[in-house]
């Protein structure tokens, strides 16, 4: 309010403006200020990639996927509220990660709390977390962001002890929390992501009882790219 003061104060005069006016023109900008700041720190604290927003996206390269569902996701923040999820399949280089990132921004600049992970670095860490007899406060930790974002899920390897904790947060958040997963590999081959058909049943069956599933049918963005320098 003090740095605007002088310049508001002199348009005031100038403008001829009552004191009711004045004083609710300070608090406005006060508030866009707060509210630019807020936004900015979540937006730190989510971590996610630069750049990626729907403005930025093709959607006519992915010639199956609807943008309606997506697009309505991001108007929206009731599906967080509801602990519903997004999966994201498609073969690499397709957007899934673009998309998602897109929608947690989006989540970001409705006030809410999103926190974007690479699956191997979220799960290394929830490992650790484990080792150090820390996992169950490693996962409440994470309760207080709205949307987790764990980002190509198929990179995780298949050993017991990677598999047990990326249940146990699928399982932790399992109707309290949002989760955006993309992934290379569709359910039926998620036999190569946990040791055990039975984990992976229960592992989908949580993940798939609230949530929208977008499968994406594309040439690779970094291929067609990679075509057209070399043409050039």
């Amino acid at each position: 309010m003090l740095q605007h003061l002088p310049s508001l104060e002199q348009q005031a005069i100038q403008d001829s403006w009552s004191y009711t006016q004045f004083l609710s023109s300070l608090c406005d900008l006060e508030l866009s200020h707060r509210l630019e700041a807020r936004l900015h720190r979540l937006l730190l604290e989510s971590q996610l990639p630069n750049g990626k927003t729907f403005t930025s996206f093709d959607f006519t390269h992915c010639s199956n996927l609807q943008p309606a569902s997506i697009l309505q996701l991001a108007q929206d923040d009731g599906w967080l509220s509801r602990a519903e999820n997004l999966l994201l399949f498609g073969p690499s280089g397709v957007g899934k990660t673009h998309l998602a990132a897109a929608l947690g921004r989006s989540m970001v600049e409705l006030g809410k709390r999103v926190k974007f992970f690479s699956a191997v670095a979220l799960v290394q860490s929830l490992q650790q977390s484990k080792v150090d007899l820390q996992l169950s406060q490693a996962l409440i930790k994470l309760d207080r962001f709205d949307l987790l974002i764990v980002d190509d899920l198929g990179y995780v390897k298949k050993s017991e002890a990677e598999t047990c904790v990326l249940f146990e947060l699928i399982a932790h958040r399992y109707e309290r929390r949002s989760l955006i997963i993309t992934a290379n590999q569709p359910f039926s081959q998620w036999d190569s992501i946990f040791t055990d058909s039975v984990m992976t049943v229960a592992a989908v069956d949580r993940l798939l009882h609230h949530a929208l599933i977008i499968e994406i049918d594309a040439e690779s963005f970094r291929k067609q790219e990679a075509a057209v320098r070399c043409l050039g």
